[in-house]
């Protein structure tokens, strides 16, 4: 399901990048892969009918689309660091695959977002900063995770994860408030939905 919105996505988002064109227009759904709405927080999403405007002009984007854009790729792009870390040096199994299934899910992402803000004319982040807010793992807390092997790893790839995680489901929350823009609301909503259940997953990993 991750995969298909991310699909769809990215379609309706290069159906917005006419080749000549000055300015971001409207992104109109298609007949191809459905598109799912965010609603409300609480609230059950739509599915967009062919013909339906989804993204909003320039004018109309809000700040929190573009905060969440931009910082949302710093923070997956620290996630996939982590990831990368985890075939060489995890124990279990299960770490491995969930690692693979992270990288999975969040480098199209970045790709989405990026191209997002390219079409908005704004620059994409290079890199990310180790800091400690929405759950970003610190310099020293990276080089320990690089040092670790072995058991040592999982429980700290775990405990760092699931926090990184939370701070995504924040943003993200933070994002379906304010924001505007319902490509965007999409990829939050989304990715409250699948990072609350892959922490979940950790918890019980980390218990066990």
């Amino acid at each position: 399901m991750r995969r298909a919105v991310l699909a769809a996505i990215a379609l309706v988002t290069m159906a917005a990048c006419t080749p000549g064109a000055d300015a971001p227009r409207p992104v109109v759904a298609g007949s191809g892969p459905p598109v799912v709405l965010p609603g409300a927080p609480g609230e059950s999403g739509t599915v967009a009918t062919p013909g339906q405007t989804l993204g909003t002009d320039a004018a109309e984007v809000a700040a929190a689309d573009v905060r969440f854009a931009e910082g949302m790729i710093g923070h997956h792009r620290q996630a996939l660091e982590m990831t990368g870390l985890a075939l060489a040096r995890a124990a279990d199994e299960q770490v491995k695959a969930l690692a693979a299934r992270i990288t999975t899910a969040q480098q199209p992402e970045i790709g989405v977002l990026g191209g997002w803000l390219t079409r908005l004319g704004r620059e994409i982040p290079a890199g990310h900063a180790h800091t400690t807010g929405y759950g970003m793992a610190s310099l020293a807390e990276m080089n320990d995770l690089r040092t670790a092997r072995g058991a040592a790893f999982d429980r700290l790839f775990l405990t760092l994860m699931i926090r990184h995680h939370e701070g995504a489901v924040t943003m993200a929350g933070e994002q379906l408030k304010s924001g505007r823009d319902q490509l965007i609301r999409t990829l939050a909503l989304d990715i409250v939905t699948g990072q609350q259940i892959e922490i979940g997953r950790m918890r019980a990993m980390l218990a066990g």
